[in-house]
């Protein structure tokens, strides 16, 4: 039933020719990104290169022009995504605004939602953050506490998130949290807000890595007032806005990419000769990439049909997920030098940092237990 989640979806020539476009921009622009900074690729923050991106409208291609955008399809920012990561681009600061904050505010958001936050998102100089886990929920996503509660014609919002990347380099927040009443269910009473993480009461703090990176932070949000117009889309329907958002975030390039820096570093090394092992190893490697970039095509042509695939793109990020965490074991079993922090040649020193990064992979987006109970329900197993 579920094989035809995965049909084989081609990119369309229009959104293939935007390719050359984007290799062009990247000529000009990664001569001064080294290659240990390319290994950090969509987690690495750099203000500058966002805006420049920006610029060359880059960024928002499925937005309206009327906001800033380029009013393509799926595909085309499928090949854009592609193209930037597979250089190792530093993306992070607005990439979550592009993949899914502008996204949402476009579907859900109102008239002056999208006029007063999407424009800014496409010129890059607008950071948004995720607000969905919680310390004390562990990664059931239905367990949240965090409640604005009404007052007057707003609300007075309290609680906390973890895990929020990116929150301490950020303008806004877009944060899950409860309006209703217990009764509702454990799923019901959620409504979605807009959140200015510079506003009075919101606390943020770091959490450091094993890189010694701060990607990740705490923010903490005591008696913070937010205006009627922070709410998103319908008060109580969080829950189901929010299960879409998160279809957006698991199923793009970035779920199996993200280590491409030391693949593309590993062969480097092994040159046009390697041994049977490491033949062996690097097209296991290629065939699993292929595979995957064939499902994450086929999640896109649902997206660009407006169906639901959140099931499939739950799919695509468990086995992305595998396969980079699984790519630094692999280098270091065939590599031919072992992983050096600060010193050492560049493929040491990239396969240290993916080593020490790899087990976060598995936490981003949705534990790898939350993703399988949602493939076991749709395969029809519990």
């Amino acid at each position: 039933m579920q094989a035809s989640q995965f049909t084989y979806a081609p990119i369309p020539a229009a959104a293939e020719a935007l390719r050359n476009e984007v290799r062009a921009f990247l000529a000009v622009e990664m001569g001064r990104i080294g290659p240990l900074a390319r290994a950090d690729s969509w987690m690495g923050f750099d203000a500058e290169f966002s805006r420049k991106l920006g610029e060359a409208r880059l960024i928002g291609i499925t937005m309206p022009t009327v906001l800033g955008g380029r009013g393509l399809d799926y595909f085309a920012r499928y090949v854009v995504s592609e193209e930037l990561l597979a250089a190792g681009a530093p993306v992070s600061a607005h990439w979550i605004a592009d993949r899914q904050s502008a996204p949402l505010l476009l579907r859900y958001g109102t008239e002056e939602q999208k006029r007063r936050y999407i424009p800014g998102i496409n010129r890059g100089e607008l950071y948004f953050c995720i607000g969905m886990s919680e310390p004390n929920a562990g990664s059931d996503l239905s367990a949240i506490g965090s409640r604005a509660r009404r007052e007057g014609a707003g609300w007075r919002l309290d609680g906390r998130k973890i895990w929020t990347t990116n929150a301490h380099r950020s303008h806004y927040m877009i944060a899950l949290v409860r309006t209703g009443s217990p009764d509702e269910g454990r799923q019901g009473g959620m409504s979605q807000f807009v959140i200015n993480l510079a506003a009075p009461g919101v606390t943020v703090r770091p959490i450091r890595d094993l890189t010694g990176g701060d990607h990740f932070n705490e923010v903490f949000f005591d008696d913070v007032v937010l205006a009627e117009d922070a709410l998103i889309g319908t008060e109580g329907k969080g829950w189901e806005q929010v299960m879409a958002e998160l279809a957006i975030e698991r199923s793009g390039p970035e779920r199996f990419l993200s280590s491409m820096a030391l693949l593309h570093s590993l062969i480097g090394v092994l040159g046009a000769s390697p041994d049977a092992l490491e033949s062996f190893h690097v097209g296991r490697l290629t065939a699993r990439l292929f595979a995957l970039r064939t499902m994450s095509l086929a999640v896109t042509a649902k997206f660009a049909a407006g169906e639901d695939p959140a099931w499939a793109a739950s799919c695509v990020k468990d086995i992305g997920t595998g396969l980079e965490q699984e790519l630094p074991e692999i280098a270091a079993l065939i590599g031919r030098e072992q992983p050096r922090v600060g010193s050492g040649s560049e493929l040491a020193q990239i396969q240290a940092y993916l080593t020490q990064l790899a087990p976060s992979f598995s936490l981003r987006g949705g534990t790898r237990e939350i993703l399988r109970g949602i493939l076991a329900r749709g395969l029809g197993l519990r």
